[in-house]
């Protein structure tokens, strides 16, 4: 971990940075497993599920009676927190569908929007060293809400049997159309391009590692819509006096565990709460299963003294969090300040574990400081807006010499004409 005190303004942008692989590297990789899915279609997939997954199934579709096996393996504790979780996150987003909007311009001209669902989704669900079935429900949940018909889920097993009871059970609740025992880059290349037995997507939503968010960016690149980049996870966790440290350190390593290139930052204005969650820190990584992974993460990791909350604040937005703890005692006023992050958590009880789970806001969030102009997974990722008009001949009449003037200014004629043609028609009926 780095500790520094007070860095100044020009350190910023350096200390905003995240830990990446070497982008060209990246890229390269991605494109080779793109043009090799291009090329070879089924063939390239089986590969690629064998090699790098471990799945030596001939058939990658999951079939929905191995699902319906699945699911009943769950246990029954389990079971009872997803349900619980699943409503939460349901009602949240519920609340988000939108309604036709009318607005009445002017006498004659009426203009409206109507929210249309985008019908063939790819969800991708990471599984590589946890099988994240929370991310399952917080990308099926509002794409089913928002109306799309078809959801093809990909998510890496061994094999369709090896398939995780909680996912399965999920799967169950949402009616999925599709599902796929695939993980990584290639999972993504397969839901942009498409083969044999899996029809291309209109838009892939999902977090994952740097390889999944470098082949979400190719498949955009490539005409593809997706939700956003979401990549490796990220805390930033603002601290006063009157935080807990213990709560402090299981905050930052509950992003830290998710992988070796998670980053986790503290700013405090308080140099004794900073060494006091140093200390349990060192105590509470010990403990933890994935400690290794835990700590690796640790490295990439920031502990910040400012002087003030504002200070922390004003760096928080310049970094752009993914997710923001904000654990002072002035949480809420420190809180109309904030003008980049992904999603907020207000007070020492409000822990980022709640948002990932079952508190019912979406836990996909932009990261890499893309939430400077990215927003998390919500119903609107998964529907478009399409706009409508409708001109009386009284509108056109009183509308149409603004709209002439306004198109011969630009030298569009032919606009023009499109005008002038409906007015001399208007004008010789009266």
């Amino acid at each position: 971990m780095k500790i520094l005190n007070n860095p100044s303004k020009s350190e910023w942008t350096a200390l905003c940075e995240r830990p990446k692989i070497k982008q060209a590297e990246l890229e390269k990789t991605v494109a080779k497993i793109f043009k090799n899915i291009e090329v070879n279609g089924d063939v390239a997939l089986r590969y690629f599920a064998e090699k790098l997954d471990g799945n030596y199934d001939d058939d990658l579709r999951i079939s929905e009676e191995t699902i319906q096996i699945q699911a009943k393996k769950i246990d029954a504790t389990l079971q009872e927190a997803i349900d619980r979780a699943f409503a939460n996150i349901w009602k949240f987003h519920l609340a988000q569908k939108r309604n036709k909007t009318m607005v009445k311009v002017q006498e004659g001209l009426q203009c409206w929007t109507e929210t249309k669902a985008i019908e063939r989704v790819g969800l991708y669900v990471p599984g590589g060293s946890a099988p994240l079935f929370s991310s399952l429900m917080m990308l099926a949940i509002p794409a089913k809400i928002a109306g799309s018909k078809e959801l093809v889920v990909c998510t890496p097993v061994r094999q369709a049997k090896e398939l995780n009871p909680a996912i399965a059970y999920i799967l169950t609740k949402i009616g999925s159309t599709e599902v796929y025992g695939l993980g990584g880059a290639q999972a993504i290349g397969a839901m942009a391009l498409g083969t044999n037995t899996i029809k291309p997507v209109q838009l892939i939503a999902g977090p994952g590692n740097q390889y999944v968010t470098e082949a979400k960016m190719q498949a955009q690149r490539g005409g593809l819509a997706i939700d956003m980049p979401a990549g490796p996870s990220e805390v930033l966790v603002i601290a006063d006096k009157n935080s807990k440290p213990d709560f402090l350190a299981a905050d930052l390593l509950s992003q830290a565990e998710h992988g070796p290139d998670s980053q986790v930052v503290l700013c405090s204005n308080s140099k004794e709460i900073i060494n006091q969650t140093i200390a349990a820190l060192e105590k509470q990584v010990k403990e933890l299963p994935r400690a290794e992974i835990a700590q690796k993460a640790l490295e990439n990791s920031r502990l910040i003294y400012f002087d003030s909350n504002e200070q922390s604040m004003e760096f928080s937005n310049a970094y752009a969090p993914e997710h923001l703890i904000i654990a002072t005692e002035d949480a809420e006023v420190l809180a109309e300040q904030i003008q980049n992050a992904g999603s907020v958590f207000l007070g020492k009880y409000s822990c980022e574990s709640a948002g990932d789970y079952a508190s019912g806001t979406n836990h996909t969030l932009p990261t890499n400081g893309f939430a400077k102009a990215y927003s998390g997974v919500s119903v609107s990722t998964f529907q478009k807006t399409i706009s409508f008009q409708k001109l009386e001949s009284t509108a056109l009449l009183e509308l149409g010499p603004v709209i002439e003037t306004l198109a011969a200014a630009e030298g569009l004629q032919a606009h023009k004409n499109a005008v002038t043609i409906r007015l001399n028609d208007l004008r010789n009926d009266n």
